[in-house]
């Protein structure tokens, strides 16, 4: 049965009321290739494994600190938590500036700007050799481990990638929060059309429920990666991330094993994404007004809420 999550606090400690039906995900401490499958890929349910990278160089190497000392000079592309705008293109970095600077950010004082996305492993090809791809009954891609940087109470819009890929998410440094969803459960999370995203203005937090109402229904899993743990991301899976501390995580992906999840990530790579630029251009922040209020008009309507 999913769980109520509740922390109170006194004399000013921090506190919030969590209120959505949340499952503990499961933890395993190892896990094989056969028994992966069986229990997680084909029934497509998410799992946090605890040593699966205990042997990696990386598990040991890999610090805020190490990033800084082998990438500072890297200029870094950074994304904030301001809402999606029309003269931005399909993820726009919000600003940059260099690793080495950014990492004394994140140390100094919280701040929402995060690493989202990027391939670190082609400008310092070095960082290749501390990590392995797992040999855990996915067919990996090796072209793309992307590399994603956040500080205290960064926040990451719920959201679901758009290769609806089978995510392998491998967190350094810290603690950060996961909350997901299956794609199941779309319909409850106030999708915007032509995108990726649920609203913006929803806080997983803290949902309030008088505006967006079907969120009450909506059963999703929860978990917190410490350094070195892996979180296994079924395809299509929204994901909602909050850096509890300074952190960073690295993600491998493979492709979507159900044939109709790879037609809905052909559709956005080459469809979706390049639609919804063409109407920013045309129609402006029209667009995206009329995005957001066909969200709620569309969720409600589908599930018979007034």
């Amino acid at each position: 049965m999913p769980i109520v999550y509740a922390k109170a606090h006194n004399q000013g400690l921090f506190s919030f009321i969590r209120s959505m039906q949340l499952n503990p995900i499961e933890r395993v401490d190892r896990i094989g290739r056969k028994e992966f499958r069986e229990r997680y890929v084909k029934p497509q349910k998410p799992v946090v494994i605890r040593h699966l990278i205990d042997d990696w160089p990386a598990y040991d190497k890999w610090s805020l600190e190490y990033i800084k000392e082998i990438a500072g000079d890297k200029e870094v592309p950074l994304y904030d938590d301001r809402p999606v705008s029309h003269d931005e293109g399909f993820n726009q970095a919000h600003a940059t500036m260099q690793m080495a600077d950014y990492i004394e950010l994140l140390k100094r004082e919280p701040t929402q700007y995060r690493i989202f996305l990027y391939n670190l492993m082609k400008e310092v090809p070095q960082l290749k050799s501390d990590f392995k791809f797992p040999s855990i009954g996915l067919r990996l891609l090796k072209q793309i481990p992307m590399l994603f940087f956040g500080g205290t109470n960064s926040k990451v819009f719920m959201h679901h990638d758009i290769d609806w890929a089978n995510i392998l998410h491998f967190h350094f440094e810290g603690r950060k929060q996961c909350i997901l969803f299956a794609p199941s459960q779309t319909k409850h999370l106030y999708k915007v059309p032509h995108s990726l995203i649920t609203r913006e203005d929803i806080d997983f937090d803290h949902p309030d429920y008088e505006r967006f109402p079907a969120l009450k229904e909506a059963q999703g899993h929860i978990c917190h990666l410490n350094h070195g743990e892996t979180l296994y991301m079924p395809e299509g899976y929204w994901h909602y991330m909050k850096y509890e501390t300074p952190g960073f995580s690295m993600s491998l992906r493979a492709l979507p094993r159900n044939p109709k999840h790879l037609r809905y990530a052909l559709y956005n790579v080459f469809v979706m994404r390049h639609y919804d630029n063409f109407m920013r251009r045309r129609k402006g922040q029209a667009w995206i007004d009329e995005k957001n209020k066909r969200a709620i008009l569309e969720t409600h309507k589908a599930l018979g809420i007034a």
